[in-house]
């Protein structure tokens, strides 16, 4: 909770990542949120209150996922409404004919996009939820101490830079 609102005011995609992990998280607890609360919370250390407001948070998040059908996987309306916004960003930035460095990086990226597309799910999704989703994806091999192969590395490193520059160009 205290994590994904100080990433959701610094960087959406960071958020986006985290949050994916979070639905990750209470999913892998069963959505039980008094699991969550007896055996992940404790490692933080929070005084009570933080204890109390962490604990609500997931089991709005557990009882969310129960409500939206969301047990197994998808993410919570909550985060693909911030995906639908991130794609809406991404597509008045390439409409811009002044975004000359947003669109240059798009066309840098746009093969490795076009190539996660075409895999599985993928294909109904928007560009920038395959794009958080490959970032996600890196991430949970990286945690898995698995190796990315240079082209992958080069992939990320494109779809990266993208959304670093809409995120930049959202905030100016």
């Amino acid at each position: 909770m205290y994590i994904a609102q100080k990433l959701r005011s610094q960087s959406v995609s960071a958020y986006l990542i985290y949050m994916y992990q979070v639905e990750d998280l209470v999913r892998a607890y069963g959505l039980d949120a008094g699991r969550i609360a007896a055996e992940y919370l404790p490692r933080f250390r929070y005084d009570e209150e933080q204890m109390r407001q962490a604990r609500e948070w997931y089991e709005a998040l557990a009882r969310m996922m129960r409500e939206e059908g969301k047990e197994e996987r998808g993410h919570l309306r909550v985060v693909q409404n911030t995906l639908d916004l991130l794609e809406d960003r991404h597509q008045e930035l390439l409409a811009d004919q002044d975004e000359h460095e947003y669109r240059a990086a798009y066309y840098k990226a746009l093969p490795h996009i076009v190539a996660l597309r075409s895999q599985g799910s993928n294909k109904e999704k928007h560009e920038m939820e395959n794009c958080v989703d490959a970032l996600y994806g890196a991430t949970l091999l990286r945690m898995q101490g698995k190796e990315l192969a240079s082209g992958t590395e080069t992939a990320l490193k494109a779809i990266s830079e993208l959304l670093r520059l809409g995120e930049e160009s959202n905030k100016s």
